[in-house]
């Protein structure tokens, strides 16, 4: 064999020797940049859990968006826990209700708080019921326990303006009590038991989720409000605080402490309700301000939203004598 032959063959073998050492070389360093990765992941593992922060503001109604969105909270294994910031003077029994009974079925599965802002009233302070920790503010508005039930009766104006309305019914409780006609002692006492019955439930929900005597809360059965410091001293509620009270309470409860907290939103709905929120969307849509400033105040939070809380309601706001 020549010379030349033998060098080149010698090339080829370097060449092929160089080739391995290569590919060894870049899989070494696939192989540490896959376990440096791997190790961060592991890292992050706490990171990537998070505290999901939902709303309870204005009016408090039955809600389907709201109550789709908490049960998916349940099934989110992202989600380690939850905080239920709430502001809100109450809205209807049922929706306080509705809000209670979802927020008791997603604690089953995960740590749940309530961190009660300005005011957590009413209907807003059921919710809070719903979850086994309550952090208010020292100045926060909380309690007025009881329940409503309101109608208009504009009988007097009919008279003045000449209108006179007539109806056949198929009994005595039916429609009554009515817009049309001052309520009669059976009609009224109706309205009492149905207050009543509801009012023995919100009582009952107080004693078992608070374990408090209602009787020996000063005002409580009359439907006063506290300061979140009053309320604290009559069990009303665990904290006096904020968010980060709350965040502690949920780390004790085995939340990662690296979980950020993530606002949960449910989708837009509608938020015209009942009779009178039927009639005011009917005006404001012949009217064309469907989607104005004007259409969300009168809608939601404002007079004819309140006028629009049909049946049962638990709300409170302060009044002028």
């Amino acid at each position: 064999m020549s010379l030349e032959t033998e060098a080149v063959i010698d090339r080829r073998r370097l060449r092929r020797s160089l080739s391995l050492w290569r590919t060894l070389a870049i899989l070494g360093v696939v192989a540490v940049l896959a376990a440096t990765f791997a190790g961060s992941d592991l890292l992050k593992l706490g990171e990537s859990q998070q505290i999901a922060r939902i709303t309870v503001e204005g009016l408090v109604t039955e809600s389907r968006d709201q109550l789709r969105m908490i049960k998916k909270l349940e099934d989110d294994k992202k989600v380690a826990g939850v905080i239920v910031f709430v502001n809100s003077g109450g809205g209807t029994t049922t929706g306080g209700e509705a809000l209670y009974e979802a927020l008791r079925k997603l604690s089953k599965k995960k740590p749940v708080v309530a961190q009660f802002g300005t005011v957590a009233a009413s209907a807003a302070y059921i919710a809070g019921l719903g979850t086994d920790h309550i952090v208010a503010r020292g100045n926060s508005i909380t309690g007025s326990m009881g329940v409503i039930f309101q109608w208009a009766e504009v009988s007097g104006l009919l008279d003045k303006v000449g209108v006179k309305v007539s109806e056949i019914k198929t009994g005595p409780l039916k429609a009554n009590p009515s817009l049309f006609a001052p309520i009669d002692e059976p009609g009224r006492k109706a309205a009492q038991a149905m207050v009543e019955d509801g009012f023995a439930w919100f009582q009952g929900l107080v004693t078992s989720r608070r374990g408090v005597d209602v009787a020996m809360v000063p005002g409580l059965k009359e439907g006063r409000v506290f300061s979140g410091r009053e309320a604290l001293s009559y069990k009303l509620v665990d904290e006096i605080g904020g968010e980060s009270e709350a965040v502690t309470w949920l780390e004790g409860k085995g939340v990662p402490k690296q979980a950020k907290v993530v606002d949960w939103k449910p989708k837009p709905e509608s938020s015209w309700g009942g009779l009178t929120g039927s009639i005011t969307s009917a005006a404001v849509e012949a009217l064309g301000l469907e989607n104005t400033i004007l259409a969300r105040i009168i809608g939601q939070d404002g007079l004819f939203g309140r006028l629009g809380l049909d049946g049962l309601v638990s709300v409170w706001q302060p009044a002028e004598n």
